[in-house]
């Protein structure tokens, strides 16, 4: 007798990745899978041509629906792109389309990017095939799925982004994640002469910063430097020359000495609100100048601009200088990539919940 979609466990697609599921195919014993006559009903959902799920089993994740696109893979495919990077430990990359200028986040989905060698393969619903060249060390299999190596799969979402901001956030978000770091990337651009959009994915990378922490700072720095603000840092810690720790502002021009601070919903609380009003402070205290940006100033960002300029005039007259970004002996350091990639288990807990301090 056949299993009913109620009573029937897809196979785990990996036992480090519980909770997703491996689509299966057509079983006309309807043990393995449903027979042809069950995935006419309402109890089984088709994730692509010939495999199936209990409709129980929905793809509410980026991963199970990058799980339910690779099934049509061949041994020399792979998962790419914005897919491949969320897989391999990149959080930013949720699978939806990027923000509008308003700020406003679409809840379209994205479709899973997989490099094919046959451009034949009929893609799934919710995927899409690319069937560029590729290099031999390309493609590794990560808990049991296909992936292209990190700098391929950021070069690949650099390349086709819909501007040069969001491919400076996609290089940003990568870098956050430890997955690429900026001499890397580089050097790896260099192999993709003549390719399209290698021109906006080599100047990404140069715009690129290995310690921006939202894809919020990433626009907020492009913006300083649109009005001549290049030499900025991003959450750089900020010491008294004490050595006493008195923040981490998102950005830090050094020339004027001028914190630039993008505060959103959750700032307007209570308890957030009366923080970073002691963090202002505390950072003008030692001769820092301070701006904010908020949501609004994205659908006109003028405002924001000039209240950036006042700021710099403001730091101009004032060359109090009582800050530094020295930090003590016993201060970790962890603004590069090469740096956060040489932490222990230990002390990558300690900073994560120091970033989220």
């Amino acid at each position: 007798m056949a299993v009913s979609a109620e009573d029937f466990e897809p196979p785990e697609f990996h036992v480090r990745r519980p909770g997703l599921m491996r689509p299966v195919r057509v079983d006309p014993a309807g043990k393995g899978g449903p027979t042809r006559g069950q995935v006419a009903g309402k109890g089984w959902r088709r994730t692509g041509r010939g495999f199936y799920l209990p409709a129980r089993h929905t793809a509410d994740t980026p991963e199970q629906r990058i799980v339910e696109a690779a099934v049509v893979l061949g041994p020399y495919d792979a998962v790419t792109g914005w897919a491949a990077l969320r897989w391999l430990g990149a959080e930013a990359f949720d699978g939806l389309e990027a923000s509008t200028r308003s700020g406003q986040r679409p809840n379209r989905e994205r479709p899973v990017p997989l490099l094919v060698d046959d451009h034949r393969i009929d893609p799934p619903r919710g995927a899409f095939i690319t069937a560029e060249r590729r290099q031999l060390d390309d493609r590794r299999v990560v808990d049991g799925l296909p992936v292209t190596h990190p700098l391929r799969s950021v070069c690949f979402e650099m390349r086709f982004a819909s501007t040069l901001v969001e491919a400076v956030k996609i290089f940003d978000a990568a870098a956050q994640a430890d997955l690429v770091a900026k001499q890397e990337a580089e050097a790896y651009v260099v192999r993709l002469s003549g390719w399209t959009g290698v021109g906006r994915c080599r100047e990404a990378i140069a715009l690129g910063d290995e310690n921006t922490w939202s894809r919020m700072e990433t626009e907020m720095r492009l913006l300083w430097r649109d009005i001549g603000l290049v030499d900025v840092v991003s959450n750089h810690p900020v010491f008294d020359m004490a050595g006493n720790h008195i923040g981490t502002p998102d950005l830090l021009d050094l020339d004027h000495g001028v914190v630039g601070e993008y505060d959103g919903a959750l700032h307007l609380e209570g308890k957030q609100r009366a923080r970073d009003i002691r963090r202002e402070g505390a950072f003008r205290r030692v001769g820092l100048e301070y701006v904010t940006m908020v949501a609004a100033d994205r659908r006109d960002p003028a405002d924001f601009l000039r209240r950036t300029r006042d700021a710099c005039r403001r730091a101009g007259r004032d060359r109090t200088r009582d800050w530094t970004l020295t930090p003590p002996a016993w201060w970790l350091p962890t603004t590069t990539v090469e740096q956060r990639r040489a932490l222990t288990k230990e002390q990558r807990s300690r900073i994560l919940h120091r970033r989220a301090s």
